[in-house]
């Protein structure tokens, strides 16, 4: 049986059927007591309660947020618009501030997240193929804020327009809800220079990416003596 215990219980009103904000204590109001005390000390259904602002027809403000903790397992991080929105009593505004909300938690509090601004930040992810003997498409999934979300090796042998097809490259980037992609393979030669199948290749994807919607931001050409950017060298 799957274990449905929660650090710090996020359900506190779980056995009181009173649960409209008028009739607690003010002391116990979420918004009064995270003015009083600090968000810090409100479970997770208090603070779901403050961002959501009002209930629903059916359900209070803190029995919806309670709903959506039980919709969600307890887990937060999955709350994605889809996932909200078969909740009874949440329409589109409520969904999109939830997801927003964590987004923004995501990109200001996890600031251990590296940001590709360029070619050159992406490097460290691709130090380990730069010297391989085989070739190696490696994909980079970035968020909407440029930050890797996931680093995979998509195929290992020799690169062709057969070989290297946009399902499988865009297959992870989709679950991991990226914005972007940027994409890398090495050439074993040590030639930095982009052969007629590179070039194949790279407008394959930035056209699925265009379908997608999750843009190829740039297509990395490494070696264990340097690297090529095609988005820096106006190939794409």
């Amino acid at each position: 049986m799957k274990d449905t215990t929660y650090v710090g219980d996020p359900f506190p009103h779980r056995w009181n059927p009173k649960t409209r904000i008028p009739d607690l204590e003010s002391v116990d109001r979420p918004r009064e007591k995270l003015l009083a005390r600090g968000a810090s000390v409100l479970t997770d259904a208090e603070l779901l309660a403050v961002l959501l602002g009002s209930g629903s027809r059916r359900s209070s403000v803190l029995d919806l947020s309670m709903q959506i903790l039980a919709a969600l397992e307890g887990d937060l991080t999955r709350a994605e618009p889809e996932s909200l929105l078969e909740v009874d009593g949440v329409g589109n505004a409520k969904a999109c501030q939830v997801a927003a909300a964590m987004e923004l938690g995501r990109r200001h509090l996890l600031k251990q997240r590296a940001i590709i601004r360029d070619a050159q930040d992406a490097l460290p992810y691709l130090a380990a193929i730069r010297n391989e003997r085989q070739e190696h498409f490696v994909c980079l999934s970035l968020n909407g804020a440029h930050e890797v979300l996931a680093t995979r090796t998509v195929t290992v042998g020799l690169l062709d327009s057969n070989q290297v097809h946009p399902r499988e490259v865009f297959a992870d980037p989709i679950t991991d809800r990226a914005a972007c992609i940027l994409c890398a393979h090495n050439h074993p030669s040590g030639t930095l220079q982009a052969s007629p199948e590179d070039l194949a290749i790279t407008e394959r994807l930035s056209k699925a990416g265009e379908v997608l919607g999750i843009r190829l931001l740039d297509h990395l050409i490494v070696a264990a003596d340097g690297f090529l950017s095609m988005k820096e060298s106006g190939m794409m």
